[in-house]
């Protein structure tokens, strides 16, 4: 059973597919709250209410739809960190003032982008915007703190700037002096000539002969593989070290001051930041319900005010979607009931589409009622109804020892006490499951108390008894029928109004190989009475559909002779507008003609008249005028020539536009939702948003992006890799990778790093791509890279050989253009020289 406002029917939702529908627009948020709201909603028997969601869901479709200038990026949820912060006490992270960044921006983007639209457009959108403030002066002081990548500046405080330019300093000291210490070694026959400082855990060690080591006070971090060299840091190195640490201790303490006293700053906007977040969050579950919509071709219906319910060609867009995947169309139907004529009792062959026009409506007349579009005519009317209540499917209990007879009269029996005339019921094979003249008798009683209480609903049967029923002029029960090619013998999927359908049982049974005296037996048991009613249904729909056969071809008639008309209607206008063009041009030229005409024969009577009718030159006078009416005639013959290539021309040039046109629609539609999902993956990523990595498929949350790399936190893990290796993925697809992160967990682990530290415990610093062509050795190291990046090693080993020099020239090349590299060069001569490659990480 299926109830109002109270609480969500997942029964209801499941057996309709709306769970689908839920799931469908909550993969498309970014942000928690915006999944939360997806989750959240609820059916809704408030017209008021299901009109605002209804057009603030169609404004956000036309602005996805049109406006390229919409902010489709930047939701980041911020609600977690911002209620704490109301509290005294309560300090901001820095991670987390790069978030509120992000939303202050974003709130921008999107206030800025309603208030510059016309009043009239997107109303509702835009009401809803105005009630938000923005934050230029939190912007402005969060610039003066963290830099365009997320970073404390230097210049945050006077004591910040201090202490980082004393850190320098000594980071610049502690190079100068290792690399003297280094030169005293290799002089005094300590170090090898050819040794060089290493650096190791972001320690400056000298590499020393084992047999000397004590010669240099301070502490062996590592030796060799043989045993000959140790790696030492000095103890003046171990002291400015210390120095530096100290320093760096100071340097977090003055962070967390300036972030207490900018925690102080922002504590009185905390109410309206977090207004402004759950609008952030609301536009978000907006603009999923819209790409949704856009991807069903959904639309707007009216609500109707009288009770009339009228779907125009409604689509099952769950069916409509896996139908396309077959490269297959899905066949609208309609359905038409009022008070008057308030259930539709839909009969005709199994598998013919009896069900999927039942739930179709049922579905459409929820996804309408939790304030989303559908994919009907945008003309069509629903009616607000408080329940929605369904017996569908095999509901059996074998714990309750419910049978399916027994579970449908269960749910005939809430039906019976609760349903009313604002209650929408839809029964699927009623009275099935028992035997039959029993079970059509009981259906019929079920039925008349029904139609008593004036219930809506969508019922489809076999029953001819049923059938009967809603043929009675005083009911307010209509027949339907699912239209069948008895030719054929294939249903046409097609819901036919206002006459009961036949089984054509017998009709499939011969179809189907059954013996024909099995056939004609059954026929006779069945009766004369029932084989001539189906033989008479039969004749009515073949007699109905050759009638609406020659309606519809007299309606395509019309239709073309309506485009014909408008057609040539314009030609009409552009050859009269050429007329008049011609006709100005032509009688100019006829004023000049006839001006020479005149000239011409007044030449020749003159010429005549002087030779005193001389034959000859009378002749000659004539000719020559002959001649000159020749002229004019061929002048005339080719304007109208070049007149008619001109209409000719023009009439190819509409032909070749109208074409274009219908072939540049039919590509928008296609696209248009791949686009969306393009657009929303590779974006401009924003600190605080969820993104994946492209090689692993671990996902994690921006912290710091540059323009050539972003930062992500994974667990406690931070990693730094190219904006091409990530893309931008929902809060759901988020989830899922953290869940699946953690089912792959071993039990007592932490959630935040245990499945990293399993892949750094499996991860070997070195690699041997000995023997590998250069592009597989390129392909097998750029995956290396990426996994030492994300398991945060400080330094890697890449064996490739000597040979002539061009895999170690190519792999050294791809390694200084990876963001997050702090070194590449040649391992110590030593240890393999130029036939291997370290490589050290930020």
């Amino acid at each position: 059973m299926g109830r109002g406002d109270n609480m969500i029917d997942t029964r209801l939702e499941s057996k309709l597919g709306f769970d689908r529908i839920r799931t469908m627009i909550s993969d498309r948020c970014s942000t928690e709250y915006a999944t939360a709201r997806v989750a959240g909603e609820r059916f809704c028997s408030d017209p008021k209410v299901i009109g605002k969601r209804l057009a603030l869901t169609d404004e956000m479709r036309l602005v996805v739809m049109f406006e390229e200038n919409f902010p489709v990026n930047g939701y980041i949820d911020c609600i977690d960190f911002l209620k704490p912060l109301a509290r005294e006490g309560c300090t901001i992270d820095q991670v987390s003032l790069g978030k509120l960044r992000t939303l202050a921006e974003t709130v921008r983007r999107l206030t800025d982008f309603f208030a510059a639209t016309k009043d009239g457009v997107y109303p509702n959108l835009k009401r809803m915007s105005s009630k938000v403030v923005c934050f230029p002066e939190i912007q402005r002081k969060i610039d003066t703190i963290l830099d365009k990548f997320g970073d404390f500046k230097d210049t945050a405080s006077d004591e910040l700037f201090r202490i980082r330019k004393t850190i320098k300093t000594k980071e610049s000291a502690i190079s100068k002096v290792a690399a003297n210490i280094l030169r005293e070694a290799q002089a005094s026959g300590i170090a090898g000539e050819d040794a060089a400082i290493t650096i190791r855990d972001g320690k400056l060690l000298i590499p020393v002969n084992s047999s000397s080591k004590r010669k240099i006070p301070g502490f062996v971090h590592d030796t060799s593989a043989t045993g000959k060299t140790s790696f030492i840091e000095p103890a003046e190195l171990i002291e400015i070290d210390n120095e530096i640490a100290n320093l760096r201790v100071e340097e977090a303490q003055e962070i967390h001051r300036i972030l207490s006293d900018f925690s102080d700053f922002v504590r009185p906007h905390i109410p309206d930041l977090l207004f402004a977040s759950e609008y952030v969050g609301e536009t978000d579950f907006l603009v999923a319900k819209a790409q949704v919509s856009l991807d069903f071709k959904a639309g707007m219906p009216v609500i109707s005010k009288d009770g009339e319910m009228n779907l125009r060609k409604a689509r099952h867009p769950l069916l409509e979607k896996a139908l396309a995947r077959e490269s297959k169309q899905i066949v609208p139907v309609s359905v038409k009931l009022n008070p008057a004529k308030h259930i539709l009792l839909i009969s005709g062959p199994n598998a013919g589409g009896k069900s999927v026009c039942l739930k179709t409506t049922g579905l459409l007349q929820y996804m309408f009622q939790w304030g989303m579009l559908i994919p009907t005519s945008e003309s069509s009317e629903l009616p607000v109804f408080d329940r929605i209540m369904v017996s569908i499917g095999d509901d059996q209990n074998i714990e309750n020892d419910l049978s399916t007879y027994s579970s449908f009269l269960e749910d005939m029996k809430s039906m019976l006490r609760e349903a009313d005339s604002r209650t929408l019921v839809l029964i699927d094979e009623f009275g099935s499951g028992t035997e039959p003249a029993a079970g059509g008798a009981i259906a019929e009683a079920i039925l008349s108390e029904l139609d008593r209480k004036g219930v809506y609903g969508v019922i489809t049967t076999h029953y001819t008894n049923l059938k009967l029923y809603a043929s009675g002029p005083q009911t307010g029960v209509i027949n339907g029928a699912m239209q069948f090619d008895a030719a054929r013998i294939q249903p046409l999927f097609a819901l036919e109004i206002g006459l009961p359908g036949n089984s054509f049982a017998f009709e499939l049974a011969r179809k189907m190989g059954l013996p024909e005296n099995i056939v004609k037996d059954a026929e006779n048991r069945a009766g004369e009475e029932f084989v001539n009613i189906e033989r008479n249904l039969r004749k009515i729909v073949r007699n109905r559909k050759a009638l609406e056969d020659k309606l519809q071809k007299i309606k395509n008639t019309d239709k073309t002779l309506e485009s014909i008309t408008e057609r040539y209607q314009k030609e009409l206008e552009d050859i009269q507008q050429t007329k008049k063009e011609i006709l100005d041009k032509a009688n100019q030229e006829a004023r000049d003609i006839v001006k020479g005409a005149n000239r011409t024969v007044e030449n020749t009577i003159r010429t005549i008249k002087e030779a005193q009718a001389e034959k000859e030159k009378t002749m000659g006078a004539r000719k020559s005028l002959q001649d000159f009416m020749s002229a004019l005639q061929a002048r005339k013959e080719q304007e109208k020539k070049d007149h008619d290539s001109y209409l000719d021309n023009k009439l190819r040039q509409l032909e070749e536009r109208k074409k274009r046109s219908l072939a540049r629609k039919g590509k928008n539609a296609e696209k248009q939702a791949e686009n969306a999902t393009q657009e929303f993956r590779g974006g401009a990523l924003k600190v605080g948003e969820k993104v994946r990595v492209k090689s692993n498929g671990m996902a994690g949350e921006v912290v710091r992006v540059s323009d050539k790399a972003v930062t992500i936190a994974i667990g406690n893990i931070t990693s730094k890799m190219p904006l091409d290796k990530v893309e931008r993925i929902s809060s759901n697809e988020y989830k899922a990778a953290m869940k699946k992160e953690s089912a792959s967990r071993p039990v007592g682990t932490t959630p935040d790093n245990s499945g990293l530290r399993e892949r750094r415990l499996r991860f070997s610093p070195e690699l041997d791509i000995r023997g590998e062509r250069v592009t597989d050795a390129l392909n097998i190291v750029e995956h290396f890279i990426d996994d030492a990046v994300m398991l945060n090693i400080g330094t890697v080993r890449i064996i490739h050989g000597k040979g002539t020099g061009a895999l170690r020239d190519e792999i050294q090349k791809y390694l200084n253009s990876v963001p997050g590299i702090a070194s590449v060069k040649d391992e110590h001569i030593q240890f393999g020289g130029s036939g291997v490659t370290i490589v050290t990480f930020e």
